[in-house]
């Protein structure tokens, strides 16, 4: 959950993935600009019940804080079951996801009103997003797949992609305002450009933010399906440095059997295939996944199969979902597993996901990593390894030397801000500026 905004004027709370996060920006830039104040956007999400249940929780809690708060629900979750939220007292109104970035909402957003449909919308969201180093750049909505468990194509609609113009355009003003990284995002990335008429790939869009961006010194992906990976981003990885050297995989499970349950469109040895292919093409890549523990149906050696990916594909970032039968998806009505044996399998893989984490940040001590600064005395280094870092001023790039770490983040050896400052006065990217808070 993410908190944007705050005092008498608009916040926002962000729940579920980075395009929820853009476009919370966005509401919170609308409603201020039309005047709104006193107001609390929650913006949900419908990718687990506990996401909805957090939710519903966070605006209880809001009301009681904040009685004369204005209470407005959007996102997917309320997509789905708009009248959850409209029932509740707390809530003032539900607003769909086809129409919450439109600033005109905002001006007339109390009184009655139904959630538009998502599939109405073909408005896809970039920019910056308020106390982030990092600028986020929605190119893709919506889906066109259908995985047994999954409800978002019911809260997002079919793909949509965003312009390579409009993209490009986006990608050097945030440059040129002083971002030293974009981040692309999208309910399914690799789909970019597959509905619009001639337009290219996400690989040929990647080299063309980098090709129309000469200042951009870093570029990162969002999460991405390994099967739908085309030709050109492989190749973009392998020649273009500015191209972080980090992917999260939709890999979901590690069993064939549970793939095709799932509807899922790639095999256990695909994606094994896919992680050494790009090791091969960009050594040193680092990769993430999420994972679902206790898909309806998973017996102990399928989720054996799970367990042992995190090896056959060297992950290093896991995101464990303990699995969560939603309403009106097929996987809702197969035979479900047990509840505790999920939470015991979820529990296994997040133990391993530390061990192959704690693994991984061994390996980086005594090395020089560059890391973008951020707040709290925190950064990233270009595989996306936390780093911290110490005083030093977010949205600088900055040499550091790794002493060791704690087991969830590198530890500086030595002093970074003399290393920033020697840095600053060398590097290409100083001309970029430096942002304390957007």
């Amino acid at each position: 959950m993410t908190a944007n905004g705050s005092g008498g004027g608009v916040e926002v709370l962000t729940f579920g993935c980075r395009l929820n996060l853009v476009e919370s920006e966005a509401m919170r830039r609308a409603a201020l600009a039309q005047g709104r104040r006193n107001l609390v956007i929650v913006n949900s999400c419908a990718v687990t019940a506990e996401a909805e249940r957090q939710a519903c929780q966070a605006i209880r809690r809001i009301k009681r804080e904040r009685p004369e708060a204005e209470i407005i629900v959007t996102g997917c979750a309320a997509e789905i079951g708009p009248s959850k939220f409209a029932a509740m007292p707390e809530v003032s109104r539900v607003i769909g996801n086809a129409v919450k970035t439109d600033p005109a909402v905002w001006s007339s957003v109390s009184g009655e009103g139904a959630p538009a449909k998502a599939e109405s919308s073909s408005h896809v969201l970039n920019g910056d997003v308020e106390g982030h180093t990092r600028a986020f750049l929605a190119v893709q909505t919506g889906c066109n797949h259908r995985c047994s468990f999954c409800v978002i194509p019911y809260g997002r609609g079919s793909s949509r992609s965003a312009t390579p113009a409009d993209i490009i355009r986006a990608a050097v003003r945030l440059s040129e305002k002083g971002f030293r990284e974009i981040v692309l995002t999208g309910v399914d990335l690799t789909s970019y450009g597959a509905d619009l008429r001639g337009g290219p790939a996400l690989g040929e869009l990647v080299r063309s933010i980098l090709r129309e961006a000469p200042n951009l010194a870093r570029l990162r992906l969002s999460s991405i399906d390994c099967i739908e990976a085309d030709p050109a981003l492989l190749a973009a990885f392998a020649e273009e440095p500015r191209l972080m050297p980090h992917l999260h995989l939709s890999l979901q499970s590690g069993s064939d059997l549970i793939l095709k349950r799932m509807k899922r469109r790639h095999s256990r040895d695909d994606a094994i295939r896919f992680c050494a292919e790009l090791r091969r093409l960009r050594p040193g890549i680092v990769f993430g996944a999420d994972l679902i523990a206790g898909f309806p149906t998973e017996t102990g050696a399928m989720f054996q199969e799970t367990l042992s990916l995190i090896d056959d594909c060297g992950l290093t970032y896991l995101h464990v979902f303990p699995f969560s039968a939603r309403p009106g998806t097929p996987a809702a009505r197969m035979p479900q597993v047990a509840a505790e044996t999920v939470k015991d399998r979820a529990r296994r893989l997040r133990e391993a996901g530390g061990k192959a984490l704690r693994v991984h940040l061994a390996g980086q001590t005594g090395k020089t990593l560059r890391v973008l600064t951020e707040c709290g005395g925190m950064g990233h280094a270009e595989d996306f390894t936390r780093v911290r870092v110490g005083n030093v001023a977010p949205s600088q790039i900055i040499d550091v030397v790794i002493g060791g770490h704690d087991g969830k983040a590198l530890v500086t050896s030595g002093n970074a801000q003399s290393v920033s400052s020697e840095l600053e006065r060398a590097s290409p990217w100083s001309a970029a500026g430096s942002l304390a808070k957007v």
